[in-house]
């Protein structure tokens, strides 16, 4: 299952950046664990429309990590910006923490404190690296 959700994840972050809200549901259980600076909890996926169009999030992906059991965890290069005008607001490092069941993303929680504790709370490490996605 694991290169399935590698995939799952890298259509799911391309969604976001393209801001294609349409693209990002199919790709998102009905129901989804949702955790974030804001609170967490399990929302209808719906919420990820909305979020998409106010949010004016996008990210470059670094590094990518990978278990067994559908848990993906993606180093990013995020931005915020002001979405009418695309005027940057922010940046930082973070790690986005996906779980993914039945080819969906079933749970995503944004670590803004890193790779390190997206990695622990995915019951990953290092060692979890993906080096190649060109060949899964």
């Amino acid at each position: 299952m694991g290169t399935g959700s590698l995939a799952v994840v890298d259509a799911w972050l391309n969604a976001v950046n393209r801001r294609d809200a349409d693209a990002l549901q199919r790709l998102t259980h009905t129901q989804v664990q949702i955790a974030g600076p804001r609170g967490n909890g399990i929302m209808d996926r719906a919420v990820l429309a909305d979020w998409l169009a106010r949010a004016g999030f996008s990210a470059d992906q670094l590094r990518w990590f990978c278990g067994g059991d559908g848990s993906v965890v993606v180093e990013q290069d995020a931005r915020w910006t002001e979405v009418s005008s695309n005027d940057e607001l922010g940046r930082a490092c973070i790690a986005s923490r996906f779980v993914i069941r039945d080819g969906r993303v079933a749970s995503y929680q944004r670590h803004d404190d890193g790779l390190r504790a997206a990695l622990t709370a995915a019951g990953l490490s290092t060692d979890d690296e993906v080096l190649d996605r060109a060949h899964h």
